[in-house]
């Protein structure tokens, strides 16, 4: 097994995908400050130059719009960076959306955009940057999951499953990476107090800021650790649900999110309320 390897500014660009809002523009912002170069990807062209203009710090923002959803669109944005700007040697794969299911009103829809952007959109990243590092010699990635990935947890069955199966990518990727000098990590926060998550209708423990998450995950990049958690009692809490009996499992998690309505409620409540944006972080 290769020596763990750590991307420092002179080792090349930091590439974000999701970096126009939430967790992705904070970490953005804080590597700037730390004299990282960092390319930004996001569907908002708009949020990203405003980005851009809040930089400041001996790094830089270069702005590429992309679909992480497309995967020839990643593949040519992957080209476009290292012809114009250089080469990567950080990726933290952390697009993501996250849209509320219910078990009693099913649909396509939430699991299909889950699933694309989530799940689908890692690997569509995944695929060319893999490529480039193994052409460059060494690498670090670090694919932004969650604690929801953990176990099922209410409201949460396409978000969740798309979480849990970035898990266990992660930890069965890095048997081999890790031998040809490319450095996976995985990031699990819990809840973090982004725009996104006030929209959600369940209880939010533990929850952190963004700036604070942001500053999480930078000191994780720099450890030795694959797994960066945050905060930590609320992790070991939410991992110790798997040891639990299904019976005392479920039990728990009807009493620690109560009142749920039932879906035909839920769609009065959803018709009385024009122009509620989806949830999405």
């Amino acid at each position: 097994m290769t020596t763990a390897f750590t991307a420092r500014p002179e080792h090349g660009l930091v590439w974000i995908t999701g970096a126009s809002s939430g967790i992705g523009r904070a970490v953005a912002l804080r590597l700037v400050e730390e004299g990282y170069s960092v390319v930004v990807t996001a569907r908002s062209h708009e949020r990203l130059v405003a980005l851009q203009h809040e930089a400041s710090g001996p790094g830089r923002i270069v702005v590429l719009d992309g679909d992480v959803a497309d995967p020839r669109d990643m593949e040519r944005l992957l080209a476009a960076v290292e012809y114009d700007h250089g080469r990567v040697a950080l990726a933290v794969l952390n697009a993501g959306v996250a849209i509320p299911v219910r078990g009693d009103d099913l649909g396509r829809e939430a699991f299909d955009k889950s699933f694309a952007v989530n799940l689908h959109g890692v690997v569509n990243c995944l695929v060319p940057v893999v490529e480039h590092m193994k052409a460059n010699g060494h690498g670090q990635i670090a694919v932004v999951s969650s604690v929801a990935g953990y176990c099922g947890l209410p409201m949460s069955a396409a978000y969740g499953a798309t979480k849990a199966a970035l898990i266990n990518m992660a930890e069965s990727l890095r048997f081999d990476l890790d031998r040809i000098g490319i450095r996976v990590q995985l990031i699990c926060p819990g809840f973090v107090d982004t725009a996104a998550s006030a929209r959600g209708r369940f209880p939010r423990p533990a929850m952190v800021s963004v700036d604070e998450a942001a500053e999480r995950i930078c000191l994780g990049l720099k450890s030795g650790r694959f797994e960066i958690t945050f905060p930590k009692r609320f992790v070991y809490a939410v991992k110790l649900l798997r040891f639990l009996p299904y019976g005392a499992y479920f039990a728990l998690l009807n009493w620690l999110v109560p009142g749920r309505a039932p879906a035909t409620a839920a769609k009065k409540e959803r018709s009385g309320s024009k122009g509620r944006p989806r949830q999405a972080v």
